[in-house]
Order: structure tokens, then sequence, then C-alpha cells
């Protein structure tokens, strides 16, 4: 069996978060659904940019800043996505890297720029966002390394880089080598527009044991099963994957296995800023749980204390130590 030299690996869109404050009347002025995610091309990427107020720009991409937790808490990460060989691209490649994350992607030398998404933050710390994919559709198979996956605990894999055909291929590829090599795969559906896209291919990767752990929040989870009843679709979420966990904001969570469903809370905060990363940074705190062995509830708080830091400020990444405020309340030693 290949020695294990990562506690998760992380394969998604590799994007450059643009960050503004914004009211509500320019998210209306602009057309935008408060709260969601659209894909927009290079010239909306422009005007967005040019609309918009002053801003600060900071890596992200949904399964990177997952990593990038994993990493706060102390465990080995890496992480696969594709950027250019760009300014932005050069700030996200050094941004991983000083986080304490592998990563080794080989940049693109042609094509479209290093992905960029422009985040407006209300005053009630929702987030609407404006991805332009630009360079991390163009993850491609081959630069899946199997010895990295093999090598990974868990390989987690973003619901966001569903769309592009070679990135699917990808998935499947590093799955595939994962399996092979004992090891879990996890999938978060990311969004419920991403679950609408492609509901039929997510439920197929779940029953047909291609992930083995799903992250998902309550829209998404009635998104994947069309119906307004969340008990109904919690029960066959629970015949349909391995293990399951649905997060539900201030109410916390529900890990969903088999055979039963865990309620924990979500940890308390004193004032909501920023909810980008949440669900993000709940999964890395989830992972590292799961990753050196912890029970589902001890993993669960894990998640739930990550996401109650990054909620605190502007950003999607931590900052500070996980590790360090995880040993302050007691949940490492």
């Amino acid at each position: 069996m290949t020695a294990l030299r990562y506690d998760v690996l992380g394969i998604g869109n590799a994007i450059v978060d643009v960050l503004a404050r914004t009211e509500d009347d320019f998210l209306v002025a602009q057309g935008m659904r408060k709260g969601g995610m659209a894909l927009i091309d290079e010239a909306r990427a422009e005007a967005v940019y040019a609309a918009m107020g002053p801003a600060v720009e900071v890596s992200g991409g949904s399964a990177a800043n997952t990593i990038a937790g994993v990493a706060s808490f102390g465990a080995r990460a890496c992480f696969v996505g594709k950027v250019k060989d760009d300014p932005l691209g050069t700030v996200f490649a050094h941004d991983i890297r000083a986080a304490g994350v592998a990563f080794d992607t080989r940049p693109a030398g042609v094509g479209p720029a290093t992905a960029r998404s422009f985040i407006l933050v209300t005053p009630d710390g929702e987030r609407t966002m404006n991805t332009y994919l630009g360079a991390a559709q163009d993850l491609h198979p081959d630069d899946i390394d199997p010895d990295a996956v093999a090598a990974a605990a868990i390989t987690y894999l973003e619901g966001y880089l569903w769309d592009p055909e070679n990135a699917k291929n990808a998935f499947v590829k590093a799955a595939k080598i994962a399996h092979a090599a004992g090891r879990t795969v996890a999938l978060t559906l990311s969004d419920s527009f991403c679950v609408d896209r492609w509901r039929d291919e997510f439920l197929q990767l779940m029953r047909s044991g291609t992930v083995d752990l799903v992250f998902a929040n309550e829209a998404e989870l009635r998104s994947l099963y069309q119906t307004a009843d969340f008990d109904a679709a919690v029960t066959v979420l629970r015949q349909d994957v391995r293990l399951a966990v649905v997060t539900r904001s201030e109410k916390g969570c529900l890990v969903v296995s088999r055979d039963a469903t865990a309620a924990v809370k979500a940890f308390p905060v004193d004032r909501v800023v920023d909810t980008t990363g949440a669900g993000d940074l709940f999964a890395a705190g989830f992972l590292f749980g799961i990753a050196r062995g912890d029970d589902h509830e001890t993993a669960a708080r894990l998640g739930a204390l990550a996401a109650a830091e990054v909620i605190q400020h502007i950003g999607a990444r931590p900052e500070a130590s996980l590790q360090a405020l995880a040993q302050q309340t007691g949940l490492l030693a």
C-alpha cells in the first residue's frame, strides 16, 4: 500500500477572490441574485469590477479554501487546480503554499486568464458571487498525479468544477486511484444552482459509490431531491451515500450515515461579518477530524469551530490558527 503522505488532497477551481462590501441596491441594479453564484464571461467580469467599490484581492476557490483550512489545523494538505502563468496565477500559487499546502499543478502558458470571483458582501454578511472561471476550467486528467492521490487519506472534490468535461474526467480518474489505494473520496455539492445543472450526475456519483462522503447545505439537499420536505430528503440521502453532512447555518449540522443521524450545534459567534467560506471551512474541520480517526460528532464540532472562525471576518480562509483554537476549546490535545 502507498505510504500516507497527505491527510487531505483537494481538487477544485483555483480562483482569486475580489471582495467588496456593498448594499442590496447594488445587487438589484446589477441584476444579481442575492446569495447566489453566477458564472460570467470575461466581458461581464470587467464590467462588474468597474462597477463595484473598493476591493480586496485574496486567493480563494471552494476546495482551495477547504484545503487551506485543513492545513491550519496542522494537517498535511495538497491542492490540485489550474492557474495561468500570469500575475493572479502567481498570487494564487504563493498564497496556497504560504498556507502550508503542497501545490504542484503546472500553470497554463496560454489560454484564458487565471480565474477570479467577484464577491459582494452586504451588511447582513451574505455574499453574492460572480465568477469568471478562466484557466480553472482547463484542469485535465493529466494534471492528476496518481502517486499524490494514492498517498492521501481523503480526496476531496469540488462540485463547482463539475462543469468542464476534462475536469469531470479528472475527478473520476482521481476517485478510481483513491479507491484502488483503499482511500476515501468526498464531494461537496457546492451550490444549489450547481446541483440544478448536474443533479442526475451527482446522484450517480453517490449511488455508484464513486464518492463515499458528501457535503451539502439545506438548499443543496432540497435541490438534489427536488423536495421542500427536509426530513424526506435526509431519508433518501441516507440510502444514497455511505456518509453525508448537511450544514444548516446557525442550526448546526446533521451527520447522516446508513444507521444513524447525529445533530451537532453551531459554535456561537459574536457577529457575522462575511459568510464567504463557511461551508468550505466546515468541510475542512470535518475532513481533518475524519482523517485523524475522530468520531463523526467530534469531526462535526471541528467543522463548526472552523466555520465560526471564518464568518467573523472578511475573506474565506482562516485568519487565526485553527489548530490553536481547537486546542483552546478542548477539541485537540
